[in-house]
Formats: structure tokens, sequence, C-alpha cells
């Protein structure tokens, strides 16, 4: 097994195009697998509530991220075996791991894995209409996105002034060009 190993994050405000971005490049991309923060959600009972009554799901608390560490340890010990990877790879290519996730780089100990991060950014007006059209369980109260989630992550991409590393920021009329030339790196890699 090739020991070449490219590790690369995908952050973003909750319906900023993580997902799909990643599950794209992981169809054009041999031996490229995707691990998802969204996986990683502590149940509705550990959740906190704020002053409001919302639950607290846009914190690094309300997450397993111990759990999800493992799950980048286990791909990294045994790349494309321990979670979703594209069929047929070869193992003579570089193996590709997207962690894709909306707290990823305010996280430090993740701070170290990767060569390539992006963030994507979203305007607030289609943020918002997104997340409208999402079913989400349990559903968001009245109120929950302008007194919750985007504050939180204003919050969150404040802190991320401070980050030590190389983040390419990706805007939504960037992104098919960003999209084509990670193509084109990961290939050389």
């Amino acid at each position: 097994m090739n020991s070449q190993m490219l590790c690369s994050g995908l952050d973003s405000v909750t319906n900023g195009g993580k997902t799909t971005l990643a599950k794209n490049l992981q169809k054009h991309l041999p031996n490229c697998s995707i691990i998802s923060q969204d996986d990683f959600f502590k149940p509705e009972s550990e959740i906190e509530k704020d002053k409001n009554g919302f639950l607290q799901y846009d914190v690094l608390e309300a997450l397993n991220m111990e759990k999800m560490m493992a799950a980048i340890s286990c791909w990294m010990e045994n790349p494309g075996h321990s979670v979703k990877s594209t069929a047929g790879s070869s193992t003579e290519e570089v193996s590709i791991l997207i962690i894709e996730g909306f707290l990823l780089f305010n996280y430090k100990p993740l701070d170290t894995i990767w060569n390539r991060s992006y963030f994507l950014t979203i305007p607030y007006e289609e943020c918002k209409r997104r997340r409208s059209t999402r079913v989400y369980e349990p559903p968001d109260p009245p109120g929950y996105f302008d007194g919750h989630v985007w504050p939180m992550y204003l919050k969150h991409r404040q802190e991320m002034d401070n980050i030590a590393w190389e983040c390419t920021w990706m805007e939504p009329n960037r992104r098919r060009t960003c999209f084509q030339k990670y193509i084109k790196i990961s290939h050389k890699s």
C-alpha cells in the first residue's frame, strides 16, 4: 500500500455546500474517502440549551470529537478502508481523505493534519434560504437561524482569524475554478 496521503478540510457555515463539494470531489478523485463532522453529533439529550431555550448544536461540545478523531486515525492507519471510498481505487495512487464540517478549523487537535484547507463562504440570505428548505430532527424552532445558527457561525468564523496554516477561502462564484484546480493538484500529489 502506498503511504502517500492527502488530508483536506472543507469547513463552512451550515448549508454552505461542504457535503456537495466533498461528494463531487470523491466522484472525480480515485482512492478518495470522506469523513463528515455531522456524523458525530451527540444525542439530543446531551445537547445544552442557551438562555432562549435553543439547543446548542453549533458548538464543539455538541460533537463527539474524540470519536471523530478516532475515525480519522483509523483511516490514516489503513487509508480508504475505514470510511466511504471510491470503487476501484489503486494502491499506487495517493490516498485522499476529505473531512467536511462546520467547526473543523476551530478544533485545535486537527490543526496538524491538514495538507489543504478550504473555507466555503456563503451570504446570509442564501444560507438562510437553504436552511429553511432542510428538514432537521429536532426541527428548527422559530427564530433559531437568526438567534443561534448565524451568530454562532460569525463567532466561529472570527476565531479563524487566528489559524496558523494557509486556508483557501472559496466564495460561491469561485468554487468551480477551485474544484478544477483541486482535481489537478490532487492528481499531481
